[in-house]
């Protein structure tokens, strides 16, 4: 067995549902983010990537059932390279990470692309196929945008309600109220924007041209500078008439890709840089599927047993904010420091393109390590259907705090 570490990572900016990136297919985002890893590493011929495993969730457009061989393509990689598409939901590129992470420590391959792509915008809308030949009645267009569709009537009714739905459960659950969601949000624009003022992202993000006139978008497009609790306040439930949950405290529909080279430690001659970080842990968990928000608890936690490592060893966490609920019920059940949590702002307010935001979290985390000097930090995200997905990153960029 060998160890598995992150080379580079890369990502678009991450667009909002029917904003400057509504109009490129979701497999040029893709390749745009395979390309934009690649150029990390200028030496490396992509001729000696072994495998490519890449995140999607809603596969049933032009994301073309497996979108990653198609933006291997695209990205004007060597045909030889092969790619798979996996899809544990959000979770899809966090997922993609972990498998190539033990495909490495087993040696099956020496270098492995992964990452996610997702265009919510151009999800299309589905028909179902009828039961019989030439119906007379009118049919009814699903979208695929998000959450369930098509639902097996087998299924029982609470497990099927609403990702929002599930949500407001999970504030009544423990309980936690409004404003703090809303300070929560806030706090995600506000970091975010200070992130991207000081240049923390100017390496991880490569642009992308939105028209044919020459326009690009090079900056995350949900945040909202000088955000306040009074401004979100003002907003109405979403889910609920009396309900906590608005537009402002939960993650936006978005569009994005993200891409993270990985490899073993004896592939960093071939690549041609030093590596950024070691997958030191992993860890997946799941319970009843309207509880979905609280499984990265239990999920993180048998990640730190893998690494062999306790919470009072970690200094950076990267947790998807789905919700701010659900980032604050994980919070608290951690009873962690949360000025430790997404520093850089989060998926609130950077937005949160399923496929392609687990590539986020590890490309992010392993810079805000490299940035402080830390050594162990952890990226988590809760999955819809009650499942969560957690990586342990150690820090191996040179001496540690």
């Amino acid at each position: 067995m060998t160890d598995s570490y992150v080379y580079a990572a890369a990502r678009t900016p991450f667009g909002r549902f029917s904003g400057a990136l509504a109009g490129v297919r979701p497999d040029d985002l893709a390749a745009l983010a395979m390309r934009g890893v690649l150029a990390k590493a200028p030496a490396f011929d992509p001729a000696e990537i072994g495998d490519v495993v890449w995140g999607n969730v809603n596969g049933a457009g032009e994301d073309n059932r497996n979108v990653g061989r198609m933006a291997v393509l695209l990205a004007g990689l060597p045909t030889s390279v092969p790619a798979t598409t996996v899809n544990r939901l959000c979770g899809s590129s966090l997922d993609a990470a972990i498998i190539a992470s033990r495909a490495i420590e087993t040696g099956d391959a020496d270098i492995v692309m992964t990452g996610g792509v997702e265009s919510m915008s151009r999800a299309p809308w589905v028909l179902p196929k009828p039961d019989r030949a030439y119906p007379a009645g009118n049919v009814t267009a699903v979208s695929t945008t998000l959450g369930w569709r098509l639902v097996n009537e087998r299924m029982p009714k609470e497990w099927t309600v609403s990702l929002g739905e599930a949500n407001e459960q999970l504030a009544e659950r423990f309980p936690i109220p409004r404003q703090r969601q809303d300070e929560f949000a806030v706090r995600s624009h506000n970091l975010a924007d200070a992130a991207w003022n000081a240049g923390f992202y100017d390496d991880l993000v490569v642009p992308v041209a939105v028209d044919g006139k020459g326009g690009t978008l090079d900056r995350d497009e949900g945040i909202r500078p000088g955000s306040t609790v009074d401004k979100l306040a003002a907003l109405k439930p979403a889910f609920r008439p009396d309900g906590v949950i608005t537009a402002g405290n939960a993650s936006p529909l978005s569009d994005g890709a993200s891409a993270v080279l990985l490899g073993s430690q004896a592939a960093a001659a071939r690549i041609g840089t030093d590596p950024l970080a070691r997958i030191a842990g992993r860890g997946v968990f799941a319970l009843d599927p309207q509880m979905f928000g609280f499984a990265p608890v239990e999920a993180v936690n048998r990640a730190l047993r893998s690494a062999g490592i306790t919470w009072s060893d970690v200094s950076a966490v990267e947790l998807n904010e789905a919700y701010a609920v659900q980032a604050l019920a994980c919070v608290d059940a951690w009873k962690i420091d949360p000025d430790t949590v997404n520093t850089k702002g989060g998926a609130i307010a950077l937005g949160h393109p399923l496929g392609a935001s687990g590539g986020r979290l590890l490309g992010t985390l392993a810079h805000r390590l490299k940035e402080s000097g830390d050594r162990w930090g952890v990226a988590a995200m809760c999955i819809g259907v009650g499942q969560a997905l957690a990586v342990v990153l150690e820090n191996v960029t040179g001496t540690h705090r």
